[in-house]
């Protein structure tokens, strides 16, 4: 029921545009909403035909208060201003605030290059948006490669020891460690990383090619060829977006999902008539909402957030105060900007296909549960990951006395083990005992073949192991081109986590979600891994015990064990059994072997 006070304003309300306030005893904004006529929307709360939420609200309500504008567009705008700030209890808030990704960086004396997905004022430098997400780690990646600027969070006192794996790979000017390079050095390098993400390659170019003539006449022939190197590659990089094409659909699909009070939207990205990005946003506790006000209230709020307006948005359904919203995405992208309801042809299969994300995305998100949920939660944020992950890998290595190295490999994908994909690997070549050798190499085998069959790597990587094993990975990452692929390692004694850009291990409480399920997944490694070897350890010895009989050589020895089975099966084999298998001149040999005159079990 709706309190007097708030009946007679709603009656006063002019009718303009603007936006409407509802609070609460204490004076505290309950909700917000916009409207082309304040008196027309607000009394439509005077009807009893409201979902669970807005009738809640209208019990708690109190007071209500608006502000005119001169248009719809404006109260849209100022819609979402206030949500964004006072974040009312019963608005559909997007509580995914990510956006398309940016490269940050920073105004730190040595600036370090990060990836982020909000733009605030700070000082820094933003670079993007990055679509597809990948493009953006790539492009630190080879930011690193060709300026060597710093991607870690630690602070610059130039009093560490040692510098991280970063410096010995070439990545990182290592301003972490007195001596390593000078303020003026690195200065430089981020003054030429700031011309190459900005996409000034013109003038990158220039500098580098007086650089390495410099260089040449100063006969500093290995920085010369540095340089030469640095210069092909940005050539090349400005050639490639030359040749880019800005032809074709340039679009946002809509999927949305709704059932028993949770929600799931899906946008397929599409720039240049490419796909370039899915993303995923979940709701839960909306009660009766439906579809339509859900992405009413969620569309004004995903474009707030990012500066990618594609041209037109196409949708499942229609949706409240779209003139606003065009009006307003319009004025913010510079151009016009459209909303379809596709029926038929291609831009409907393309919104049939975003349908099916959503409702998949839903069965997959609400099956995981809250535990799954706040795990992966708790990986992107620790991680820094760009998403949830989907896909993580893990392995571990197992041997005996430095003998039968085994390395295995275990998947986890969308809340459970998929042992359907385990792997293993005998580790091959490595005399003397050597762990990280061997994660190198069973990391290099899996994921030189699997890029070959599949094309993409896994969303993460998880190693049994401290920074030496992580290294190895990362090497074998490297020679593969695919370094940027987030990796963890994960030490037993502390249960530590390490990651490329620490320097030192990351500590998360013992009861947090995130390692407790990397922990599942080291352990399902490590059982698989000893099971494989304690398989490849019987075996060997099975079959040195039979190549050991005279007379038995490879052929032989396998007619036996498919015969009797075992070791023991050929023990309690009969003379007449023997005789039979491999013949009456063997067979007795064998026999005669097995059970010699004086153990109680001699030839009759």
């Amino acid at each position: 029921m709706v309190a007097e006070a708030v009946e007679e304003r709603i009656r006063e309300l002019p009718d303009r545009p603007g936006i409407y306030l509802f609070k609460d005893r204490r004076g505290k904004v309950l909700y917000v909403g916009k409207a082309k006529s304040l008196r027309k929307r607000t009394a439509s709360y005077l009807s009893r035909d409201h979902e669970p939420r807005l009738l809640a609200m209208l019990a708690e309500a109190a007071e209500l208060d608006c502000v005119l504008t001169d248009t719809e567009a404006e109260a849209l705008l100022l819609e979402n201003n206030w949500i964004k700030t006072r974040r009312p209890r019963y608005n559909i808030l997007l509580r995914d605030d990510k956006t398309y990704p940016y490269l940050k960086l920073t105004a730190d004396p040595y600036p370090r290059l990060g990836f982020t997905r909000r733009i605030v004022d700070d000082g820094a430098e933003y670079f993007g948006p990055f679509l597809p997400a990948g493009l953006a780690r790539k492009a630190i990646k080879l930011t690193q490669k060709l300026f060597e600027v710093r991607v870690c969070r630690i602070d610059i006192d130039g009093q560490l020891p040692r510098p991280c794996l970063y410096h010995d790979m070439h990545r990182c000017l290592g301003p972490c460690v007195d001596g390593l390079t000078t303020p003026e050095t690195y200065a430089e390098a981020v003054a030429e990383a700031r011309l190459f993400l900005s996409g000034r390659t013109d003038a990158l170019l220039k500098q580098l090619k007086q650089k390495m003539w410099q260089a040449a006449e100063e006969e500093e022939f290995e920085r010369a060829a540095q340089l030469r190197d640095t210069l092909a590659e940005v050539e090349v990089l400005s050639h490639r977006r030359k040749l880019s094409s800005t032809q074709g659909d340039d679009l946002d699909a809509y999927g949305v999902h709704v059932s028993r009070g949770n929600a799931a939207v899906t946008v397929l990205v599409m720039r240049g008539g490419q796909v370039l990005d899915r993303r995923e946003l979940f709701w839960e506790g909306l009660g009766d909402t439906t579809a339509e006000a859900l992405l009413s209230a969620v569309l004004p709020q995903v474009y707030d957030r990012t500066t990618s307006i594609p041209k037109e948005i196409h949708l499942p359904l229609p949706v409240e105060g779209d003139e606003a919203l065009l009006d307003w995405l319009s004025e913010r992208k510079g151009e016009k900007v459209y909303l379809r309801l596709p029926v038929r042809g291609p831009k409907a299969q393309r919104v049939a296909l975003a349908q099916r994300n959503a409702e998949m995305a839903f069965r997959r998100r609400f099956r995981l549960g809250g535990v799954h949920a706040a795990a992966l939660d708790s990986l992107r944020e620790n991680l820094e990951l760009p998403d949830n992950p989907r896909r993580i890998e893990g392995f571990d290595i197992s041997n005996f006395q430095g003998t039968e190295m085994v390395a295995s490999l275990v998947v986890w994908e969308e809340g459970k083990m998929q042992k359907r994909d385990y792997r293993s690997f005998n580790i091959r070549g490595l005399g003397d005992q050597d762990d990280f050798a061997a994660m190198e190499q069973a990391v290099e085998r899996r994921y030189s073949r699997w890029l070959e069959e599949v094309g993409e790597m896994p969303d993460l990587v998880l190693i049994d192991g401290g920074r030496g094993q992580l290294n190895a990975a990362l090497a074998a990452l490297a020679r593969l081109g695919v370094e940027e692929t987030p990796i963890v390692g994960l030490a037993k004694r502390e249960e530590e986590l390490y990651v490329p850009a620490r320097p030192e291990p990351l500590r998360l409480d013992r009861s947090d979600p995130g390692l407790l399920l990397l922990q599942q997944i080291r352990d399902e490694a490590h059982r698989f891994a000893v099971s494989r070897h304690r398989r490849r350890r019987k075996a060997r010895t099975l079959t040195s015990s039979l190549d050991s009989l005279a007379g038995i050589g490879p052929g032989r020895r396998k007619a036996l064990l498919r015969r009797f089975g075992s070791l023991q099966g050929v023990r309690e084999a009969s003379l007449e059994d023997l005789q039979d298998a491999l013949g009456p001149k063997v067979g007795d040999t064998v026999f005669h072997q097995l059970h010699p005159v004086g153990d109680g079990d001699g030839a009759s």
